[in-house]
């Protein structure tokens, strides 16, 4: 393809003229905000501690300010991009990478695509993006749920993800979300950004945080009656350990033994409970279930 050049990234009014003149309007349904902020832009790719051969995906790249950044950097790059006006552009902006094979866009939505991408590449080295609200926790939480644990991934989210995803236990903000997240890796909470950072400007604060896999990840007997464990737990904020947990199991009697011999007082709420705890509870689980 035809190289295209770029338009100026830290511009709303080029961003809002490049976009006219190619008929293409911005997509709510795909949260499409573009960051305008330089400054921001260097400093998050910077945080992504990437270099020569380093492979990087990146979800929603719209027409390539933060792919350029992490391309210039030598890393091998995979986007994912949902739409198609997005994705004719980012083939002639980058058209130089793409054939010499530093540069490939995954096209469609990317939860149901990455797994696909990950049995056919492996797990890439990083993990980036200015994540929609509509899908930022989940996809989050779909990688871990399904085993797969990055080096080092950062995200941009609306500031109420990140605030979740970064916890502490016992908080208002600490969730089934923040116990997921903090089980695979080590979280550092970043910069926060204001609407004005964005073009169009949103009518939330965004920030950014890191995620650093854990080189003593806790393991657990079985991971997947872990996640459907905490999650049972984390079901109704209102109501204590025991009873949430007797509606997973349909059995009074089994709940209380195991949280007898797991040390958790029934009448607790999930929100107190540290990772440590839940994750012997669910051992505890495994071994009663079998």
């Amino acid at each position: 393809m035809q190289k295209i050049e770029h338009p100026d990234y830290n511009s709303p009014s080029a961003l809002k003229d490049f976009m006219e003149k190619s008929s293409m309007a911005m997509q709510k349904k795909f949260g499409q905000n573009f960051l305008i902020n330089e400054k921001a832009r260097i400093k998050l790719i910077d945080e992504l501690d990437i270099g020569p051969g380093t492979s990087v995906w990146e979800v929603g790249p719209g027409l390539g300010a933060m792919t350029s950044e992490i391309l210039k950097r030598g890393a091998n790059l995979t986007v994912f991009e949902i739409d198609r006006g997005f994705i004719n552009f980012l083939h002639g902006f980058f058209a130089d990478y793409e054939e010499k094979g530093n540069f490939r866009i995954i096209e469609g939505d990317v939860l149901k695509n990455w797994k696909k991408a990950v049995d056919e590449n492996g797990i890439p080295d990083r993990f980036f993006g200015n994540l929609p609200y509509n899908i930022a926790a989940t996809l989050i939480a779909d990688t871990i749920e399904k085993g797969v644990r990055f080096e080092r991934a950062l995200f941009t989210v609306q500031k109420e993800v990140a605030l979740r995803a970064c916890a502490k236990c016992g908080s208002d903000d600490y969730s089934s979300f923040s116990l997921l997240c903090q089980w695979a890796y080590d979280l550092t909470p970043l910069m926060e950004l204001s609407g004005s950072c964005f073009w169009p400007r949103p009518n939330v604060d965004s920030k950014a945080f890191a995620m650093t896999k854990k080189a003593a990840f806790p393991e657990c007997k079985n991971p997947q009656l872990f996640v459907k464990v905490q999650r049972a737990l984390f079901s109704s904020r209102r109501k204590n350990v025991r009873n949430n947990l007797t509606n997973y199991l349909c059995n009074g009697e089994v709940a209380e033994n195991a949280l007898k011999e797991a040390g958790i007082d029934f009448s607790l709420r999930a929100e107190v409970l540290p990772v440590e705890k839940i994750l012997l509870l669910s051992d505890i689980l495994t071994d009663i279930i079998k």
